[in-house]
């Protein structure tokens, strides 16, 4: 029986809690049997592989039983989902293969201007509960183009935002599919290439049938998952160093430790560098000089722009039942988002500390490197190409700037590297892809969407049945997940630099033209087109130029960063149109104005 005939009766929404209880139990019950299997003498790469089969298994049959024929199930779930739940789901399709698997290691290797992903990606949040979320529910639209070409009248300001929409989530979808080839590569010991394409088949299996529903229900599975996949490693790790069960007020101390190591081993550039892999060169603990400060401000604004610019967010509040809960389950998502975000710097820290304080067990700087060298886990992971020790001054012993990582990994290596067991492992692994389906199943489907409702649909093809137009989705889907994973295979980008171009591109060209749409009524079609196109245009532009060195950054704004630049260019260019042009109808007005009341029936009709 599929969901689409459970949502219709009350019983389903009213057992939800019940439903996933349940869930809980039983992925906890599976964890206990992986972990007695391995007592028995089980091998790491059979528990690896049972978690990733089981979680799969239980994502395919919620995408199985949340298939639906229907327009409104397809796009926004049917507007049924309950605020706490969208809260979940919220979550699971924010917390990305780069908050899961990339976040704690960009902050391992770069220090305290990588908080400004953290700083922004959470307020980002306030700005989309203040801001955006209720009023585009109470427009009624199933996507964010649906709201521009709506809100601005004509086709062009529709398809503007189409192709900044795919430009961003397509960006952002190759970053996911990057993170699960990663998985699939140090889990099933394939090369990375093969892995991204095993990655894009379970991201499929989830969103392929069921559309917003069924990507929905399976994305609060997916976030359950992945926070206790997240979460276990970190409490195992502290109460192991002495930081307790709960180390996130705790772990200063260790900081500072690490500093006094690093100094101690000097940090000096290798003499190699190895490409795609990172050595840690130079202490960035602390604020330091005024550069530094604004490089973390500008990027947490960038962050937090782009986390009120992305559609496949955006979308998530589409499905409420009513305005209010809309708004309230903002709150929800930013409670869930932030158990996560609080927890990576000390992910990152006791992390760090495994490898170098001489006091603890794992610790592998400063000693031999014959030693160093035959660790399973450091052959394993080197084994995949993802990591690297290299004896480059003849001395025998591995020295700090040695040591060669991809960032992509310290989540994952993470357990290996504390001498955890094997069923650790397994569970970062299924948590890492569940971050990273979860996340590619939003983008997927909102690149989709975007494309059959607002392109074909509402453009091309206006009498579309609701069969041909669910179809197109369906295959769009297809051509455009296969398109990710082959850029993905490039390697172009690192998982968190590609995520920050998304943003990047989304708060160019979408930031403004969504904010003063709801809140200028001055704002015309005019202003808003110049807005996408001079901030979308201006920005990747720029992005061109500082990414191939063509040109010198312009006040520390380099290429994760140019959305500053695209910004500011839309929002004078929108302002300045819409002054010189004509002021929009009365009855559009009248709309905005209406957006605007949290209460009352939504703009648009359901099937529109």
């Amino acid at each position: 029986m599929s969901t689409e005939s459970m949502s219709k009766r009350p019983a389903f929404l009213d057992n939800l809690g019940k439903v996933y209880f349940l869930y809980t139990l039983g992925f906890l019950a599976f964890f206990a049997i992986m972990a007695v299997f391995e007592r028995l003498g089980g091998s790491a790469q059979a528990i690896g592989i049972g978690f990733l089969l089981f979680t799969i298994g239980i994502y395919a049959v919620i995408g199985w039983l949340s298939r639906t024929a229907e327009v409104d199930a397809y796009y926004v779930a049917g507007r049924e989902v309950p605020a706490l739940y969208n809260g979940m789901a919220t979550a699971a399709d924010w917390m990305s293969g780069a908050s899961f698997v990339a976040l704690a290691g960009g902050v391992y290797f770069g220090g305290y201007p990588y908080l400004g992903y953290i700083v922004g990606w959470t307020g980002g949040y306030v700005l989309v509960n203040s801001l955006m979320a209720p009023y585009l529910r109470k427009f009624g639209c199933y996507t964010v183009p649906d709201f521009i070409g709506t809100r601005y009248g004509g086709n062009t300001a529709r398809l503007m935002a189409v192709i900044i929409l795919v430009a961003a989530s397509f960006t952002y979808v190759t970053a996911q599919i990057n993170a699960t080839g990663t998985i699939a590569a140090q889990t099933l010991g394939v090369p990375f290439e093969v892995g991204v394409w095993l990655g894009l088949l379970g991201i499929f299996i989830c969103s392929m049938l069921g559309g917003m529903r069924g990507v929905t229900w399976t994305q609060v599975a997916q976030y359950i998952v992945l926070i206790i996949a997240y979460l276990v490693p970190i409490i195992w790790m502290s109460n192991k160093q002495g930081f307790g069960i709960i180390p996130h007020f705790s772990y200063g101390e260790g900081v500072f430790r690490i500093a006094e190591l690093q100094a101690q081993y000097g940090l000096n550039p290798p003499a190699q560098p190895i490409a795609g892999l990172s050595v840690l060169t130079t202490p960035q603990n602390t604020p330091g000089d005024v550069m530094n400060s604004w490089k973390m401000v500008s990027l947490a604004i960038c962050m937090m722009a782009g986390t009120a610019s992305l559609p496949h967010i955006l979308m998530r509040y589409f499905t409420t039942p009513s305005v209010r809960s809309a708004r309230r389950s903002v709150g929800w998502s930013l409670l869930f988002i932030f158990l996560l975000y609080f927890s990576a710097p000390a992910l990152a820290t006791l992390t760090k500390l495994q490898l170098l304080d001489p006091n603890l067990a794992t610790s592998i700087i400063g000693k031999p490197f014959a030693d160093v060298a035959n660790l399973e886990w450091i052959k394993h992971w080197a084994s995949v190409g993802m990591l690297a020790v290299q004896d480059q001054n003849a001395d025998g012993i591995l020295q700090l700037n040695e040591f060669f990582m991809r960032p992509d990994i310290v989540v994952l290596a993470t357990p290996e590297i504390a001498g955890l067991p094997f069923v650790i492992s397994g569970l970062v692994a299924a948590g890492g892809l569940a971050a990273a389906m979860s996340t590619a199943d939003g983008l997927l489907l909102a690149i989709a969407n975007a494309l059959s409702h607002d392109l074909y649909y509402k453009i091309i093809d206006p009498s579309a049945s609701t069969k041909r137009r669910l179809t197109v989705a369906r295959i769009l889907l297809l051509f455009i997940g296969a398109a990710g994973a082959l850029v993905a295979s490039l390697k172009l980008t690192g998982i968190l630099g590609a995520v920050a171009w998304a943003f990047d591109f989304a708060c160019s060209g979408l930031f403004f033209p969504l904010v003063l749409g709801i809140w200028w009524k001055r704002a015309n079609t005019a202003g808003a087109i110049a807005g996408m196109v001079g901030g979308f245009v201006s920005g990747s532009l720029y992005l061109y130029l500082v990414f191939n060195k063509i040109m010198d950054p312009w006040w520390g704004i380099d290429d994760i960063r140019f959305g500053i630049i695209g910004m500011a260019v839309s929002v004078v260019a929108m302002v300045v149109v819409s002054l010189m042009t004509k002021e929009p109808s009365k009855e559009v007005q009248a709309m905005v104005d209406e957006v605007r009341v949290p209460s009352g029936k939504t703009i648009l009709s359901s099937g529109h």
